[in-house]
């Protein structure tokens, strides 16, 4: 009998993590790129990604359902994925089968545009998708030069309708570009902890939220590209979030990250998120404990949810690394034990929280813990990532349904709203001349008995 070749155990061990990480790379079921108001397919330069055009190329599992849409072709932009746009003068939808229901991934690309038919200043329309409202009342006149809005649905038909929607007849809408693709599970678990002032509560059903992309941050690291992603998400520097970095410094890491079964996958972060990190040196006994603090802008008046990434990367040996992680001033984690969690050094882990959006900005910041070792670091953070949630009415932006601008004829929904308001004080008015009336006839009659009314809070939640 021949002899078998022999290999050293950690050989052995390391060919199966080799081969469990090729065997668990993700491939999307549903992966819908389309290139708006072209006829022709697309492969993009930057990311070698295949856009449909829509005008006679489109799939069959995707339809344009339109009365009134116009192709522009040839608008001389640096990408050619910008160089058509489909423009709709009514109310007009593209549907996209779903083969795999849960999480899915939308992208709405918007490019400035000029042209001799059509004044981007007069564009101004709704976007609604699977009942919620994903755009109110977005305006080509006030937009940036390229507008890229990202949406996570919990998708649970065998449709994604999105429609656009014009707010009058002299206005349009219009889309350079749509991407549709379904995520993998764990991309939006579907238990957080809440915090605030009152302390952490665990909470869960968060993943059948909307939820709108509003930062996605490589912290201590360079942009990542969406080459460079497996679900083509852009990550940009923490430079301009950045609060506070006394004492902080860059980490990176030129080794392997060490993805576990049921940990965070590369879907969650790519490598280029966990190989970088700033961290807090150690500090000596009776020096002051530095804080690392970033600052994110955001809406009031929404609950979000908030992803912090980590990766001990820069700890010597395990059991080194101790600290504590706020948010919005409030304690998140308290002695965050990243070798209790992952028992590994670099290998990566991610912590959710939802917060409610107050006084204009969501912080994140980490700090010496009393546990924290004299060697190694006392706090590190790898990535973060804000995303703000549906309110009560399944709208992520403004105070208005989906229901009631699918309803409003004009698709103006300011209107919609004043005329609400309007008859609101037409009611108000009434009840208080009658109340007057009645109390002068019956003033000689008889006085009222006093009645004790506890007054009741009713606060609305998100969740």
């Amino acid at each position: 009998m021949a002899n078998l070749p022999k290999f050293p155990i950690f050989s052995l061990l390391l060919l199966l993590q080799l081969f469990f990480e090729a065997s668990s790379s993700f491939t999307p079921t549903d992966h819908y790129l389309i290139n708006a108001g072209s006829d022709a397919p697309l492969t993009t330069d930057s990311d070698n990604r295949k856009f449909s055009g829509d005008d006679s190329s489109l799939p069959h599992s995707v339809r344009l359902s339109a009365s009134r849409t116009i192709p522009l072709t040839e608008l001389d932009h640096v990408s050619p994925l910008y160089n058509s746009v489909r423009i709709f003068r009514k109310p007009s939808k593209y549907a996209f089968q779903i083969k795999e229901k849960g999480v899915h991934l939308v992208r709405l690309h918007f490019h400035r545009f000029d042209s001799s038919k059509f004044d981007l200043s007069d564009a101004q329309f709704h976007v609604l998708a699977d009942g919620y409202l994903l755009l109110n009342e977005f305006s080509g006149l006030t937009m940036k030069s390229l507008e890229i809005r990202e949406y996570i649905l919990w998708v649970d038909s065998n449709n994604l309708e999105i429609l656009f929607k014009p707010l009058k007849k002299s206005k349009f809408g219009f889309v350079n570009a749509i991407e549709v693709i379904s995520a993998p599970k764990d991309l939006i678990s579907d238990i957080a902890q809440f915090v605030d002032s009152n302390g952490v509560v665990k909470i869960d059903g968060i993943s059948r939220n909307a939820f709108e992309t509003m930062f996605r941050v490589n912290v201590g690291g360079s942009k990542v590209t969406p080459f460079n992603d497996t679900l083509w998400r852009t990550w940009v520097t923490d430079d301009g979030f950045l609060e506070s970095d006394h004492g902080s410094k860059e980490v990176h890491f030129g080794g392997r990250i060490k993805y576990q079964l049921g940990g965070a996958s590369r879907e969650v972060a790519p490598d280029n998120v966990y190989n970088s990190a700033r961290a807090i040196g150690a500090s000596n006994p009776g020096v002051a404990k530095e804080y690392l603090a970033w600052g994110f802008p955001i809406v009031d008046g929404y609950k979000y949810l908030v992803r912090t990434h980590f990766c001990d990367i820069a700890s010597p040996v395990l059991g080194s690394l101790y600290f504590n992680v706020y948010v919005n001033g409030d304690m998140a984690i308290e002695n965050l034990d990243l070798t209790t969690i992952t028992n590994s050094l670099a290998s990566p882990y991610y912590a959710d929280f939802v917060v409610n959006g107050e006084n204009g900005v969501v912080s994140v910041s980490i700090g010496h813990s009393n546990w924290s070792s004299p060697s190694g670091v006392d706090a590190l953070l790898n990535g973060i990532e804000v995303f703000k949630m549906s309110n009560s009415l399944h709208s992520l932006d403004g105070m208005v349904s989906a229901n009631s601008i699918m309803r409003c004829r004009g698709g103006n929904s300011s209107f919609l709203v004043l005329l609400v308001a309007a008859v609101g004080l037409l009611v108000a008015a009434s009840v208080v001349l009658r109340k007057r009336f009645m109390a002068v006839r019956d003033s000689v009659a008889w006085s009222p008995l006093p009645v004790d009314v506890s007054e009741v809070s009713l606060k609305s939640t998100y969740l």
